[in-house]
């Protein structure tokens, strides 16, 4: 029989409905929401809305006053208890006099990781978890990889006409997807901490990839991987608000007096068989807290990261359009032997967009 009853599972909801609102403007920190409750009674309301600013329990515990002792607090994430920019909220919660402390998920943060539950139940607070945790996953997915894995969760964006080509033979793809898919995408772009692409992509295309919808706050940091630093100084991608990360080969360095000259932070990772070596990127670009990358490249570069398994998830539009045999493939893999090795993947969403179908899908192996 469950702990939780039907009071506790409507405030997590509406906490995890909180936490969403802060989608894009947390990063690098978790998105979290809080609800102070007195049975079916909401007192307080919060979410953590900008890194660096007050926490989802601080603006639930300051709307709920006095009515907060006694009362129940709902958060999406086990409370910190420690000191960063911010005061532990464990801290507030044991001033606010609440009983009882219901997350959906612990954080796995080395500095909280169990601790603030232990906290909280040793200043005689009740606290319960796991209500809701895999809602709570899916909404920091990228926080959690980041924490637990290592690295950036992964996505790989890809639009493809319906015999799954992604441009012409000679390049050409605008556009293949609609208007719609196209605004679509400014969202997940927004939601990620790093937009990356490859050096073929900015000399074939010159895109800006940076966030264009309104009311923006934060550009991701957008990361060219440019082995041999070809990126010219003038490329869109380099003159628009925001950071830019040129990756290359330790002795193409030399050539990087250019775009310091212009802000770009050009940076060496290792090679693996002439090419940058993946994992070497998520190294680098977890060390800068990037908690989601999102990728939009050429099939070179996104058959790159599906051959090595580094693919948390493929968003795909696919347009209702037909482009022919010589097109360009969606993504460049090796050769198969038998089907035995074909690259099985969940369809884990499916939904219209415009004109187009949007297709969200997994690797069946992918971490969880």
């Amino acid at each position: 029989m469950s702990q939780f009853d039907a009071n506790d599972a409507a405030h997590m909801a509406r906490a995890l409905e909180l936490a969403a609102r802060g989608l894009t403007t947390t990063d690098p920190n978790p998105r979290v929401g809080c609800v102070v409750a007195r049975g079916a009674t909401v007192v307080g309301e919060g979410w953590h809305q900008r890194a660096g600013g007050p926490h989802a329990e601080v603006f639930a515990l300051r709307e709920a006053g006095e009515l907060a002792r006694g009362a129940t607090a709902y958060v999406t994430l086990e409370p910190c208890n420690h000191h960063g920019r911010t005061p532990p909220c464990v801290d507030a919660l044991i001033a606010a006099g609440v009983s009882r402390v219901v997350h959906a998920q612990q954080d796995p943060h080395p500095l909280v990781n169990g601790a603030g539950a232990a906290r909280l139940a040793a200043a005689g607070i009740l606290v319960e978890g796991g209500l809701m945790d895999s809602a709570a996953r899916a909404l920091n997915a990228g926080f959690l990889s980041r924490m637990e894995r290592q690295r950036p969760w992964v996505r790989v964006k890809l639009a493809a006409s319906l015999d799954g080509r992604t441009a012409l033979a000679d390049g050409e793809s605008r556009w293949i997807t609609g208007d719609a898919a196209r605004l679509d995408v400014q969202h997940l772009r927004a939601r990620s901490s790093a937009v990356l692409t490859g050096i073929g992509t900015v000399l074939r295309d010159d895109p800006r990839l940076d966030v264009r919808l309104p009311d923006t706050e934060r550009q991701p940091l957008r990361v060219v991987l440019d082995p041999a630093l070809r990126t010219p100084a003038s490329a869109r991608i380099l003159g628009l608000p925001g950071r830019v990360l040129v990756l290359c080969r330790e002795d193409a360095l030399g050539a990087s007096a250019a775009l310091e000259h212009v802000g770009v932070e050009v940076e060496a990772v290792p090679t693996d068989g002439g090419r940058l070596s993946l994992p070497a990127v998520l190294a680098r670009l977890c060390a800068r807290e990037v908690n989601e990358l999102h990728v939009e490249a050429g099939p070179v570069v996104a058959g790159a990261f599906i051959t090595a398994g580094l693919v948390d998830e493929l968003v795909v539009y696919m347009a209702p359009v037909l482009l022919g045999p010589d097109a360009r493939p969606l993504a460049a893999l090796p050769a198969l032997a038998g089907m035995h090795e074909r690259i099985g993947l969940e369809l884990v969403d499916a939904r219209r967009v415009g004109e187009d179908l949007r297709m969200t899908l997994r690797p069946r192996a992918v971490w969880s």
